[in-house]
């Protein structure tokens, strides 16, 4: 077997904010206008790691204006940034199973990044990944536990590279943090909370309250985090959830009835090594924060344990920009760093957004080269499919708890986590 690093081919499914910085009603007003998926890939095959791309949605009359805003915000502005790819559906058509076709055009040992609403990834990534294709997908892997079970076993079956795309990993401030909470001795208690603005709500109502919810979509992000620093050191046991809702039913909005504005999971965690300490956890999303609080997503958290204490705002890197216009705004370049080099090229690839990405196509490249095997990354504390499967439990046992009014418990039966 060949050792070359060869290029890879990538798939992008999703055309939205998160690939192109693209809603569907211009570009997006969030800190991603210019999109994170697209312009890393772009970026990643203009210094060599990737070679084709292609991108897949439901409707093929919006990739003439996605070309447009492409060619205007990124190949206008980057110099050598070629933005060309091939888009399915083609022409105007329609399809919401476009993914199969732009997969089966592609090949074993190519790849697929999936930003698409939360209830759709599981069927692609399965998809994909029983066609011998290496998966990046967003957060929330899947919505129910036995889905993302499924999707290890796929993985390992078809021996490829599965990772969920929990770039807060690769935020220097959180892994540095995570590193510094392994002396602080027993954990005792965790809160995090979690905000993006109304507008969001806009964004995101084709799917929002009816297919999703705001803890799977935000609050996935901390408790992965959480579960990370907890990885071999305590597991959850018992999740309780509560939720706040008006807003987001209500005028101007008018979601489903059935749509949270503010979802809150209680969650008890057991020691692994000592069976007198047990902690708690308190994860709080909302999707129905103020429209002009500066940041576009507020955030931080707090852990507290038997020999010290560890917070983090993650929304005010003490950077901040006031402008007559818009008043005051934290920016998070650590992120996304959309400003060119001196050269003028694009010169975010030190921003974990960046990072992230690149970190599974770089995985995906040595896999495909025989240098090492995807279950190798489960060992090096990175967000594969295996080791992100606790984030799924908790967040699929909070939705449980809300529809059934129950505490929900969290248990492992033989090697398989259930929920009971």
């Amino acid at each position: 077997m060949s050792t070359e690093l060869k290029k890879l081919n990538v798939l992008m499914c999703g055309t939205g904010e998160y690939t192109t910085g693209w809603t569907g009603s211009g570009a997006s007003k969030s800190d991603k206008k210019i999109g994170v998926v697209g312009l890393t890939c772009f970026d990643l095959r203009r210094l060599g790691k990737l070679d084709k791309l292609s991108m897949v949605g439901t409707n093929g009359s919006k990739f003439p204006a996605i070309r447009q805003h492409l060619q205007h915000n990124i190949a206008d502005v980057y110099k050598d940034m070629d933005i060309s790819f091939d888009a399915y559906p083609q022409g105007e058509s329609i399809n919401p199973e476009a993914y199969k076709e732009a997969i089966d055009k592609l090949s074993p040992g190519d790849a697929v990044i999936i930003f698409t609403p939360d209830s759709t990834h599981y069927p692609i990534a399965l998809y994909a990944i029983e066609r011998g294709l290496h998966v990046l997908v967003t957060k929330p892997a899947v919505q129910l536990l036995h889905h993302h079970v499924e999707l290890i076993e796929a993985a390992r079956k078809h021996n490829v590279v599965c990772f969920v795309e929990h770039h807060k990993r690769f935020d220097p401030v959180y892994s540095d943090a995570k590193a510094r909470a392994a002396s602080l001795g027993e954990f005792n208690f965790f809160s995090a909370w979690m905000s993006q603005p109304k507008s969001q709500l806009e964004t995101f109502r084709a799917w929002a309250g009816k297919d999703s919810d705001i803890s799977y979509y935000l609050s996935s992000h901390h408790i992965d985090i959480h579960c990370w620093i907890m990885q071999d050191k305590a597991i959850p046991t018992r999740v309780v959830a509560s939720a706040a809702t008006g807003i987001a039913t209500s005028e101007p909005y008018n979601c489903v009835p059935q749509t949270e504005d503010t979802i809150t999971l209680l969650v008890d965690w057991q020691s692994l090594s000592s069976s007198k300490h047990k902690g708690t956890a308190v994860y709080t999303a909302s999707w129905t924060a103020p429209l002009k609080a500066g940041v576009h997503t507020n955030q931080h958290w707090y852990y507290m344990a038997e020999k010290g204490e560890i917070n983090v705002d993650q929304a005010h890197r003490g950077y901040d920009i006031v402008q007559d216009d818009t008043g005051k705004a934290w920016y998070n370049p650590f992120y996304m760093k959309y400003s060119p080099s001196e050269s003028g090229h694009f010169d975010g690839q030190r921003a974990y957004g960046y990072v992230s990405i690149e970190k599974f196509v770089d995985a995906a490249r040595s896999v495909n080269a025989g240098q090492t095997q995807p279950s190798d990354y489960d060992k090096h504390g990175l967000p594969t499919i295996q080791n992100t499967v606790l984030t799924t439990a908790i967040l699929h046992a909070g939705r449980i708890s809300l529809d059934e009014k129950r505490p929900v418990s969290i248990k492992r039966n033989g090697n398989e986590w259930v929920l009971e």
